[in-house]
């Protein structure tokens, strides 16, 4: 194989190569795929979900479609489905109980689901004008643009997305407000001779579609298995007390990180632990002030010294509260300052214990330090003219 000649369409999950004779073969890449499942019931049967399939186009569009045809279809199969006008080409990315799950998970009913109809496997002839379709995407995205530009129209044409048959085409576009493009549709016709469809698409959806790496070093959550996106507030960032940075708070969609969510519940739940502490805590030695929290440990950090860091020790949740109903009946507590015994170091490290060349061959001189003076010795000479050494006793 020349692989050389590969040509991987990571939007569609697929690799696509043209042999000497001109044919063209392309194959499923699960790999590239945004949106991916991973089939933990595979090879289990289940006679309901047995003719449905997932097949997946470009990016994070996939839908559900029943398989009437008869064909035995599994999972990289290109086939040729049913869509609103004319036909489209995907590639099966799940079949099996797995498509329960999946049916749920988008609030699809199968019972009363109109689920359109697999036709056939794709033909060299219908993944040749797939293809073609496929080529004219780029061109397309950069005059329509271009268009939108000139009727001083205020959105964003983020993707466009051919139809298998290359007769209908989906743009995908941002707006801040509602957008009157009736005149940019017939334009759009005329220029492109395509029927249109606008889909309008948020912030977070187009992170999802163009896909990326995050700052944590993975790919991005909306291109790997999101498909709802919850209202983000600067609420929940502050129940975790993180820096309310908007350059470390925002992700590559210019909007507030996911992942922020994720964890909110958690400690939003351990906040509710841990005592509201207005004024310092009154001891025998004076007031102690509060530095910081310690929310998921339920530990709370004090200081005899006012805005300080310096001499800080930590106190439970508990005891606080405990002292906090002793300071409202006017009881001053002993002093909290921790005694050599409380104390204890919170990161111990084990750098300088021990070296390193512990793990090196050790010399094998011999150590001759005890064993007393040298004797002397005297040369001598061999009757065969060869000198020699000769300990004396």
């Amino acid at each position: 194989m020349d692989t050389q000649n590969i040509k991987y369409d990571c939007s569609r999950g697929c690799s696509t190569l043209r042999a000497d004779d001109g044919e063209l073969t392309c194959k499923f890449k699960n790999g590239c795929c945004k949106l991916t499942v991973y089939d933990w019931l595979e090879g289990i049967p289940d006679e309901e979900t047995k003719n449905l399939f997932e097949v997946r186009f470009k990016n994070t569009r996939k839908l559900y479609f029943r398989n009437e045809s008869g064909v035995l279809l599994v999972v990289g199969d290109l086939v040729v489905v049913e869509a609103a006008n004319g036909h489209d080409v995907g590639i099966v990315t799940a079949n099996g109980p797995i498509i329960r799950h999946q049916l749920k998970r988008n609030d699809v009913e199968p019972a009363t689901y109109e689920f359109k109809k697999i036709y056939r496997k794709a033909r060299s002839l219908d993944i040749e004008r797939w293809q073609e379709a496929i080529a004219r995407e780029h061109k397309t995205m950069i005059r329509a643009r271009q268009v939108a530009l000139s009727l001083n129209l205020n959105m964003k044409i983020g993707d466009v997305e051919f139809q298998g048959d290359g007769t209908k085409a989906i743009f995908y576009y941002i707006a801040d407000e509602r957008v009157d493009f009736r005149q940019l549709i017939r334009l759009f016709a005329e220029e492109f001779k395509i029927r249109i469809e606008m889909r309008q698409i948020g912030a977070r959806q187009e992170a999802g579609l163009i896909g990326g790496v995050g700052v944590c070093g993975q790919e991005l959550c909306c291109s790997r298995y999101m498909s709802t996106f919850q209202s983000i507030t600067t609420q929940a960032a502050r129940s975790q007390d993180l820096s309310l940075n908007p350059q470390k708070l925002a992700g590559q969609c210019s909007k507030l990180k996911c992942c922020i969510n994720y964890e909110a519940a958690t400690y939003i739940d351990a906040q509710s632990k841990i005592p509201f502490v207005r004024e310092p805590l009154e001891t025998i030695d004076g007031p102690v002030f509060l530095i910081k929290t310690d929310i998921l440990r339920g530990v709370m950090w004090f200081s005899y010294e006012q805005n300080s860091m310096a001499n800080m020790f930590p106190i439970p949740a508990d005891k606080v509260r405990e002292i906090l109903k002793l300071n409202s009946k006017g009881v001053k507590v002993e002093s909290l300052l921790p005694t050599a015994k409380d104390k204890s170091p919170e990161f111990v490290t084990s750098v300088g214990d021990d070296s390193i060349s512990r793990f090196d061959e050790k010399s094998r001189v011999p150590n001759n330090k005890h064993k007393g003076p040298k004797k002397p010795q005297k040369i001598v000479k061999n009757g065969n003219g060869n000198n020699g050494i000769q300990k004396q006793n």
